[in-house]
C-alpha cells in the first residue's frame, strides 16, 4: 500500500571546485545539505553534477543524497537519486528511492519524490511504500 508524506524543506547548495566551461555548456559540481520538516523529519547530504547551457532555461543535473531521520515516526535512512532537465524553461524531474538503500525501520522503502518550488519556498510530496511488518 502506498502512503504519502508532505512538508517543507530548506536546501543549501555549495559549489565544489572549478566550473568546466566548453562550447555552449558549463559543467559543475555541488554539495547538497537539506533539512526536511513535516511527515519527513530528516536531514540529507549529497552530491550534484550540473550542466548549464548557453540557451536560457536549458540545463540538467543528476544527484545522489542520503536522507537520515524519521518518516512518520519510523527511524532510518535511505538514498534518493535525482535526474532532471530543464528544456527552455520546461522542467522534467525524476527522484526515486535507490532500491534496497533503506535502513533501520525504513528497510525495504520504495518511492518517488516530487519537489515543489513556489514563492521561493521548497516543499516535497513523497509517495512511498514500506513492506508489511513481519
Amino acid at each position: 500500500m502506498t502512503s504519502r508524506a508532505t512538508g517543507p524543506f530548506e536546501v543549501k547548495l555549495q559549489p565544489v571546485g572549478d566550473v568546466n566551461k566548453g562550447d555552449g555548456s558549463s559543467l559543475g559540481r555541488m554539495t547538497i545539505d537539506k533539512q526536511f520538516h513535516g511527515d519527513l523529519d530528516a536531514t540529507s547530504k549529497g552530491e550534484m553534477l550540473t550542466a548549464m547551457t548557453d540557451t536560457k532555461g536549458s540545463a540538467g543535473y543528476v544527484a545522489i543524497e542520503r536522507v537520515t531521520g524519521k518518516l512518520r515516526g519510523k527511524a532510518g535512512s535511505f538514498v534518493l537519486q535525482h535526474n532532471a532537465t530543464m528544456d527552455r524553461g520546461t522542467p522534467a524531474l525524476n527522484i526515486v528511492v535507490v532500491p534496497d538503500s533503506g535502513s533501520g525501520e525504513l528497510t525495504g522503502l520504495t518511492g518517488t519524490m516530487k519537489i515543489i518550488i513556489e514563492g521561493g519556498k521548497h516543499s516535497y510530496e513523497f509517495e512511498y511504500a514500506l513492506p508489511a511488518p513481519k
